[in-house]
């Protein structure tokens, strides 16, 4: 789950890092209240899961009341990459002397968790990296060892920050590290962090992502999740417990187990064809998961055609082929089904298929054919 910049200043503060909170609106004149509230010159910040936000003019200062109302109205409904901008943050200005970047993340090349420090805050953090990998200073850390203070320090003796900024910075850090780990995050990040003009280190941005799979251990997060805006099929997917990610092709995916629904849509490109989401069902599928699975992708006005690629483990191949039955007859499917089963029990899955009198219910022996008929299927519709 990414959390809106508010959400994160909220989640990085339980744990003692310095940020600027300010007040929540959803109207222009909510927005003017909370600026008098903060007090001038106030900033409006356009809350969306997404980057870019002042190039886009989702960011603005204003100095008065009226230049607050002029600025909310013009950042609300505005869309910034496809993100429609429903709430702000408003704050008090930062006198801001310096802009640094700090985050923790998992290297998973490495096994470690990254700790990553430069003294070109404010400014996009891929781009610094590209031009000038030095000015990027990264710190594995071993989750045994956790990120120590003397660890923290030596990092930003190396990022050469300023040096009445060094101290907070290096605690600051620490803090970092410790939400990221009692928080269960799989990204914090801030930037910009700020050395204001009287000498204190403050957040002034937080982009945090939390793993999922943690949710069970943070009943918290429920009021982060309600002011989550989905897209309609993510929505869907959620409410049977399956994990999806939409994309924008034109060939539904439907696979069990990570690597294979990836490869599955790698090979649907191959084929000339563009997959039109992720959805994993997972290693032990029952009829109802398959069936559910097949609801929710089909949903999708962009499908075309269906591609069922399983490979049987836990998953029991005729197990997944009374769902896909189960679902042609509780509901009317739109788009033609190509299947490709293999594994546990496939000879006894491909039997039922094919006993089926449906003619949108094709099976095929191998992924590669699966996937050039399911382009095939969804060039022509």
């Amino acid at each position: 789950m990414d959390l809106l910049e508010y959400q994160g200043k909220q989640f990085l503060a339980r744990s003692g890092v310095p940020a600027t909170l300010g007040l929540v609106a959803t109207t222009v004149d909510e927005a003017v209240d909370a600026a008098r509230s903060t007090g001038f010159p106030a900033v409006a910040k356009a809350q969306v899961r997404i980057g870019g936000r002042g190039k886009a003019g989702g960011i603005k200062v204003v100095a008065d009341a009226d230049g607050m109302r002029a600025a909310a109205g013009a950042i609300l409904g505005m869309d910034i990459r496809g993100h429609v901008v429903g709430t702000l943050l408003v704050e008090r200005a930062s006198d801001i002397a310096r802009e640094y970047y700090a985050s923790i993340t998992f290297d998973r090349s490495a096994r470690l968790h990254l700790a990553m420090l430069s003294a070109r805050g404010g400014v996009d953090i891929e781009q610094v990296a590209a031009e000038e990998p030095a000015a990027v200073v990264r710190l594995p850390v071993n989750p045994l060892d956790g990120l120590s203070p003397a660890a923290a320090a030596a990092m930003v003796t190396q990022a050469a920050l300023d040096e009445e900024a060094r101290t907070g910075v290096a605690a600051v850090l620490v803090q970092l590290y410790d939400a990221y780990v009692a928080g269960d995050a799989e990204l914090v990040e801030v930037n910009p962090l700020v050395l204001t003009a009287a000498g204190a280190v403050v957040a002034l941005d937080a982009k945090v992502s939390l793993d999922d799979n943690a949710a069970w251990r943070h009943p918290e997060w429920e009021e982060w999740r309600k002011a989550e805006t989905l897209d309609p099929r993510e929505a869907r997917a959620r409410e049977k417990g399956l994990n999806y990610v939409g994309l924008d092709g034109t060939v539904g995916v439907i696979g069990n187990g990570a690597g294979l629904v990836m490869s599955t849509l790698d090979v649907v490109s191959q084929a000339g064809g563009s997959a039109a989401n992720f959805l994993d069902v997972g290693g032990g599928a029952s009829a109802d998961v398959i069936a559910a699975a097949l609801e929710v992708v089909d949903s999708d006005d962009r499908v075309r055609s269906v591609l069922v690629n399983i490979f049987g483990g836990i998953t029991r191949g005729d197990e997944v082929a009374k769902g896909i039955l189960e679902a042609l007859e509780r509901v009317d499917l739109r788009s033609p089904i190509v299947v490709r089963l293999d594994g546990t029990n496939a000879e006894e899955g491909r039997a039922l298929l094919a006993a089926s009198p449906s003619d949108r219910l094709i099976s095929r022996p191998t992924m590669l054919e699966a996937a050039a008929t399911a382009v095939e299927l969804a060039a022509v519709r």
